[in-house]
């Protein structure tokens, strides 16, 4: 939290090994919580990129009043957001981001990981795109409901029952109950 603070400060008097520094630190986070949000490496990519030209852009007007990483996540999830309106559903499987953490185990553990990826990542693709994203920022990237719904700007009570929807039908396509 400190150091962010100190990399933000660095970062407004127009230090650029402080961009790069914060971009390093969060960079696979934020790809993480697109890819799981969009669910296409390729366009998690493209928001990432976007966000953090947008961010370098508005160094003089960034008023943060929480810690950065989840600033950056917000911004992430609007831009998300904003593509999902933009352009029909494409999804791809979350595999691709998280075959390299997988392979790092071995070939054998890497095969049952891939597997479990893919079979978490088609039944995110299943729950419609707000109770994703409130699954999604909640989980992965370890925001509050009362961010997410400021966020989303709805109640804190729509936030936590399309968490709770989310998970239920999750938990039920994960143990086989409902058949695709």
């Amino acid at each position: 939290m400190i150091e962010d603070r100190l990399l933000l400060y660095r970062f407004k008097r127009g230090d650029p090994d402080a961009l790069r520094r914060i971009y390093e630190k969060y960079e696979v986070y934020l790809l993480t919580v697109g890819t799981a949000l969009l669910n296409d490496i390729g366009f998690a990519e493209d928001v990432l990129h976007d966000s953090f030209v947008a961010f370098a852009e508005s160094a003089d007007r960034i008023k943060l009043e929480g810690n950065l990483r989840n600033f950056l996540a917000t911004c992430m999830a609007n831009r998300c957001r904003d593509l999902m309106r933009k352009r029909s559903r494409n999804i791809d499987s979350l595999e691709k981001a998280n075959s390299l953490a997988c392979e790092a185990r071995g070939p054998e553990l890497a095969a049952v990981c891939n597997e479990q990826l893919e079979k978490v990542a088609r039944a995110i693709e299943t729950l419609p795109y707000e109770q994703r994203e409130v699954v999604v920022l909640h989980l992965t990237a370890g925001m509050m409901f009362k961010q997410i719904a400021g966020l989303q700007k709805t109640s804190i009570n729509t936030v936590q029952s399309r968490y709770r929807y989310g998970i239920d039908k999750l938990r039920s396509i994960l143990n086989g109950e409902i058949s695709k």
